[in-house]
């Protein structure tokens, strides 16, 4: 299967996940569309970093935006895997969707028509972007670089992670640990464990239920220590991917250019902190927005994750393949 290609079954699934609520906007077939040029309804998906029993929670600002700039009701759908969130833009069931570098560029290999309409930013004016670590527990002394992450119990996060499986597959195969992204190659050179999330991963090392693994650069640093799921210190970050692009929102292509530059510029100007508390919808830090806790959205282009496209040509991994 490509990107996790499911199957008819699988993919009846999904589209049941994905349309728990009703039918999204872009395929109501009605017709009907708000003042602003908007479907009356419109699909929001994402699939959370962390365990996470209630992420809506974390989008609640935004929607409230979308719902106040574009008139149409919008309907938050958690979905468990980035195979849904996909499957769901192609057969027009998800109008909306908050994707990680990897699996916005495997959205496209597999056929959905998507356009970004914007990248998250940890602070106001930083610049779109974040790391991968390789971790292992602090008191590990045998763990210090990636090369000895060979033979080892190691986290990823899930095949279709950026920060969690592709950018460590390419730094193993720089370290000479892997020969490629192969999910054969892998398994030959180490035991991988698919932990599902990013504080999951983060956790299992810390518990020792994996020698060593991968997390994104926050869910370290600040999210998980702020929720005293990690002591500081209990980690060690023994390599830091390059940058990656940012993780983005994206459109469905359905929703027409007319909508989407509009969408465009809700997110881009207004999907923010400082905007979120000036209308009312959140005070402090529950107006920071997604599981990444974003201070707001900037800017990003298709042509920003060609960084990520080139890891798949060095990983010749094939969750990248169409």
């Amino acid at each position: 299967m490509k990107f996790r290609r499911i199957s008819a079954a699988a993919a009846a699934v999904a589209a049941i996940t994905l349309t728990l609520s009703g039918c999204s906007g872009s395929d109501s077939g009605s017709g009907t569309t708000t003042a602003q040029g908007f479907p009356e309804t419109l699909t929001l998906a994402a699939i959370p970093a962390e365990n996470s029993s209630d992420l809506k929670a974390s989008y609640d600002p935004l929607i409230k935006l979308l719902e106040k700039e574009t008139g149409a009701k919008v309907e938050f759908v958690q979905a468990s895997d980035y195979a849904g969130v996909v499957e769901g833009m192609i057969a027009d069931n998800v109008d909306l969707a908050f994707f990680g570098p990897f699996a916005y560029v495997v959205a496209g290999v597999n056929g959905a028509k998507i356009t970004p309409v914007g990248a998250v930013i940890k602070d106001q004016g930083a610049p779109p972007g974040y790391q991968s670590y390789g971790l292992a527990r602090a008191d590990e002394a045998n763990i210090n670089g990636l090369k000895d992450f060979a033979g080892k119990k190691v986290c990823f996060v899930d095949p279709g992670s950026t920060s969690g499986f592709l950018y460590p597959t390419a730094g193993l195969i720089e370290a000479g640990v892997l020969k490629s992204g192969s999910e054969a190659d892998i398994s030959a050179a180490m035991s991988p464990v698919y932990a599902g999330g990013h504080d999951s991963s983060a956790l299992a090392i810390a518990n020792g239920d994996c020698d060593a693994g991968f997390a994104f650069d926050t869910m370290v640093d600040k999210t998980m220590i702020a929720k005293g799921d990690l002591k500081p210190g209990q980690l060690k970050t023994v390599w830091k991917s390059e940058m990656i692009a940012g993780s983005v929102f994206a459109a469905n292509d359905s929703l027409g250019t007319e909508a989407i530059d509009k969408l465009r510029s809700i997110f881009t100007t207004k999907a923010n902190v400082a905007n979120f508390e000036a209308e009312g919808f959140c005070t402090g830090d529950a107006c920071r927005i997604t599981d990444e806790r974003a201070w707001g959205v900037a800017p990003v282009d298709n042509s920003d994750y060609d960084g990520v496209r080139h890891v798949c040509d060095v990983t010749g991994s094939d969750k990248c393949k169409g």
